[in-house]
């Protein structure tokens, strides 16, 4: 009986030694086995409290571990792939928070006239495009900056000298103002007769259509533009992408996408082609009725919670920009005694709110003057006290946020409400910061863009761009909100420095500010072990380098979901 215990307790010994050690050979393979990609010698900032890290590993789509080149290389095996980073600065991929990206993949195809400031510039790229692509039918530009201080006495007659026979429209930047030739203007019906819309500017004495138009007056257009036909859109999609992962960029929030666009979206995801992580918001005009609301529901049931493709918010257009003059504002504009209206009434937009907040949706208010911001927090503040709160917590946003009262800045942080800027668009060009100081006086004009201060609050922040009317580069937005100033360095010193933020708080802003506005914090938006593998190399390290230099900044290699994805020199990274 002694022996049979003996030879039990033996062999239970064995049985435990071994399960013990499958059980370390497990952890030692999750934790410290072979892995796919290593990226080392690099400045890591893993935007979780931390820049003291070189290197990082990845184990198939997820980080495995971060540490130093001594940790991270001892994993390296011979099918492992190895980046050396020389010393740069390695990022969480770039989340770039209020974007348009088949609009932009589109506008790829188009003039881009971002940047020029001056009639002469603008009529160089156009002649230069139109010899580079004599068989377009149109001749179609984007980014016109709206506040040109001189503008053509008449946009269809320089127009009309310029395109050579073929019809011509030019966008501006913000979406509200175009330049259009002769020939755009009788394909889309608009003579001296008509119609009547004041949105047409005419020449005061014979009726003639100058060329220019409003916001009012664009949908005239739309029907006479190239189509957009699906297959143009499912080319623009990919366009993008591309262009996204140039910009170290691995995640978006498409802003105001249609269902046409989540259909392409999910087609890629399905055929495993959706190399972005896209937070799709669908736009909404007008309280919806119980039936729109259940409708829109069904779309979030269709497109819930998923790494890849999801949505989840609707989109809210309260005003719109300074420069254009249509940024509702407390006060009248300095130059005249009117302010614009905003787009929906105070009563209106509260009980939108509180619909579209009663079913569980994230709501994005695009509210850039001071007036607009002030009624979506009052909104936000109405629906809180209406509603309980949704399963996953609220997290409602204010799109622009150009200008904020003192009071309603406080009130971000204890409503909840996530600032989402987008700071490439306050870079202080010449035409722009005369337009800023005409409209609104050079006192509320140095109030503008109020990084700094929602920051001090501890207001959060999300970055994007508003491509295409913005530059669709991060590390543009980074400049701007570290500097206050233009890639050139304009002006020295900076325009309002005070609004300036640090370096780590603008990188923030545009990873894990960016993931938190999403509801995404879980799974990206850091560099930490079990984290979604998607990253940026810069080409040199922006943390020890002069700030001047983050404009000129370029992305070396950008990995998503643990895959290379774009290499600005492939010899130079591997």
């Amino acid at each position: 009986m002694a022996a049979r215990l003996t030879t039990y307790l033996v062999v239970g010994i064995v049985a435990a030694t071994l399960i013990a050690g499958l059980i370390v050979g497990a952890q030692r393979d999750d934790n410290e086995g072979p892995v796919d990609l290593i990226v080392n010698n690099a400045k890591v900032y893993t935007a979780a409290g931390e820049r003291t890290a070189e290197a990082v590993a990845i184990r198939g789509n997820q980080i495995l571990r971060v540490g130093s080149n001594r940790e991270i290389n001892r994993l390296r095996r011979p099918q492992t792939e190895v980046i050396d980073a020389k010393g740069a600065a390695v990022l969480p991929g770039f989340n770039d928070a209020h974007v348009h990206v088949i609009d932009g993949g589109l506008a790829l195809g188009q003039i881009d006239l971002s940047g020029a400031d001056t009639i002469d510039e603008v009529s160089a790229r156009i002649r230069a495009w139109a010899d580079a692509n004599p068989d377009q039918p149109w001749i179609v530009g984007r980014g016109l900056n709206a506040a040109l201080a001189t503008a053509p006495q008449s946009a269809r007659q320089w127009l009309d000298e310029l395109a050579g026979g073929r019809p011509a429209y030019l966008g501006s930047a913000d979406g509200t103002v175009a330049w259009v030739n002769s020939q755009a203007l009788r394909s889309a019906g608009i003579t001296r007769r008509g119609p009547k819309n004041g949105a047409i500017v005419r020449a005061p004495r014979t009726d003639e259509p100058t060329g220019a138009l409003g916001e009012g007056a664009l949908a005239l257009l739309a029907t006479a533009l190239p189509p957009q036909t699906r297959d143009r859109r499912a080319r623009a999609l990919r366009a993008a992408i591309a262009e996204a992962h140039q910009n170290g960029i691995t995640s978006v929030h498409d802003v105001g996408a249609g269902l046409g666009d989540f259909e392409l979206y999910n087609e890629l995801r399905r055929a495993g082609d959706l190399q972005l992580r896209v937070y799709a918001a669908l736009a909404v005009d007008g309280a919806p009725s119980d039936a729109e609301l259940s409708r829109l529901d069904a779309v979030w049931s269709k497109y819930p919670d998923d790494p890849f493709f999801k949505t989840g918010a609707l989109a809210i257009r309260i005003d719109g920009p300074v420069v254009s003059r249509h940024a509702a504002l407390l006060e009248p504009y300095a130059d005249t005694t009117v302010s614009a209206e905003p787009l929906v009434a105070s009563d209106d937009l509260n009980r939108m709110v509180r619909l579209i907040d009663a079913r569980g949706w994230q709501v994005m208010s695009d509210a850039s003057g001071d007036r607009a911001v002030h009624m979506a927090i009052d909104a936000y503040e109405h629906a809180v006290r209406s509603n309980p709160a949704p399963s996953r917590g609220r997290r409602h946003r204010v799109e622009g946020v150009e200008l904020a009262g003192a009071s309603d800045l406080a009130r971000l942080r204890p409503v909840g409400v996530i600032a989402s800027m987008q700071p490439a668009l306050a870079s202080p060009e010449g035409p722009r910061l005369d337009v800023w100081t005409k409209y609104l006086g050079e006192e509320r004009a140095l109030s503008a863009w109020p990084f700094h201060r929602i920051a001090a609050g501890r207001g959060r922040l999300a970055f994007g761009s508003d491509w295409p009317s913005g530059a669709l580069s991060p590390l543009e937005g980074i400049h701007t909100a570290v500097t206050r100033t233009t890639p050139a360095g304009v002006p020295e010193g900076g325009w309002n420095p005070a609004e300036r933020l640090t370096l780590e708080s603008a990188i923030d802003a545009y990873t894990s500010g960016a993931a938190y506005a999403s509801f995404d914090e879980q799974r990206k938006g850091s560099l930490e072990a079990g984290m979604l593998a998607d990253l940026v190399v810069l080409s040199q390290d922006i943390f020890t380098a002069p700030r001047s230099r983050l404009a000129s900044t370029e992305v070396a290699v950008t990995i998503f979901d643990g895959k290379v994805v774009y290499r600005r020199n492939a010899k130079s990274s591997d």
